[in-house]
């Protein structure tokens, strides 16, 4: 049974079979499993804000998995954040395990195998986004993936009550300013994923240093290698082998960046007065022509007809 009030979506499982197929299509094709055979409850709350999904799940006892072979049947790839509310879950993936207690929280990718397994009743708030989302490299943080960010210390004290009250206010989240605390919540996680690895090592704070620095200067059109690696005192080649070991280039990740945030700008109704080539040299892109092949080769559309689309 599915019910919308305000988008706001309800559903509720009547049956383990009804939950399996309730499950994928709320998020990607995944593989439902449960051991016993008591009665089975399951229920999700949800709020889709664009490129955001928040899913708030109840359930009894049951194992969620993402295989090689469900992989294959989807496109695209997102990260997903769960939050524990209540109960407990144990979360799998490249390799490592995390108990997560009410509170903790942890990310995962699902363009890689995992297994998320609840041994008894649960509520937990689910959080999917694309990974472009996180102003950090994929593979950095495939290094967390699985690892258990505890709600009772540190940043996790500060960033675990705020997704709290995503999960108890679903029904209050709409529109614009919806999806704009959403993105908070995510740049929130991305500072407490950039902490945890700067801890690695000293490369990796330089490294950090210097992607703050890009994201402060991307609407500088002469933004290039040779003026970021000129504001840290190091050679363009260090530069270069810094951004390689993270499997990119330094151009990339500008480029990146800057399409990221003309794609927020163009969601937001606040922007919706400005032109498409204001956005776009507002963040760097003088030539109109080249913005738009480079935006559509990213995100599928033209930069009018993202627009458009989202807001229909």
């Amino acid at each position: 049974m599915t019910s919308t009030a305000n988008e706001l979506a309800v559903s509720v499982a009547s049956s383990f079979e009804e939950w399996q197929d309730l499950v994928s299509r709320s998020f990607v094709s995944l593989g439902v499993t449960r051991d016993g055979s008591r009665r089975f409850r399951g229920g999700i709350r949800s709020r889709v804000l664009t490129d955001v999904s928040l899913c708030e799940i109840t359930a009894s006892s049951h194992t969620v998995r993402r295989t090689s072979t469900l992989i294959g049947r989807d496109t695209a790839a997102f990260f997903k954040l769960s939050l524990q509310l209540s109960g407990t879950g144990l979360l799998i993936q490249d390799g490592r395990e995390a108990v997560l207690s009410p509170g903790d929280f942890a990310i995962y990718d699902t363009s890689r195998p995992y297994t998320l397994t609840h041994d008894d009743d649960f509520r937990s708030l689910i959080v999917m986004f694309p990974r472009t989302l996180l102003d950090l490299p994929v593979d950095a943080v495939g290094r967390l993936t699985a690892v258990r960010m505890p709600g009772d210390t540190g940043l996790g004290r500060v960033i675990s009550p705020f997704l709290v009250h995503l999960a108890q206010n679903l029904d209050q989240f709409s529109g614009a300013t919806g999806l704009r605390l959403a993105h908070n919540a995510l740049d929130l996680v991305t500072t407490m994923f950039a902490d945890e690895l700067g801890t690695t090592g000293p490369n990796h704070t330089l490294v950090d240093r210097i992607r703050d620095y890009i994201d402060a200067n991307l609407g500088d059109p002469d933004l290039c290698p040779a003026k970021v690696a000129a504001a840290h005192f190091i050679s363009t080649r260090h530069l270069h082998n810094l951004f390689r070991a993270e499997r990119t280039t330094v151009a990339t990740w500008i480029r990146s960046r800057r399409l990221e945030r003309c794609r927020r700008d163009l969601l937001d109704p606040l922007h919706g007065h400005q032109s498409v080539a204001a956005l776009a040299a507002r963040w760097g892109f003088l030539d109109a022509a080249h913005f738009s092949r480079i935006f559509k080769a990213a995100f599928g559309d033209s930069p009018s007809a993202y627009r458009q689309r989202r807001a229909a």
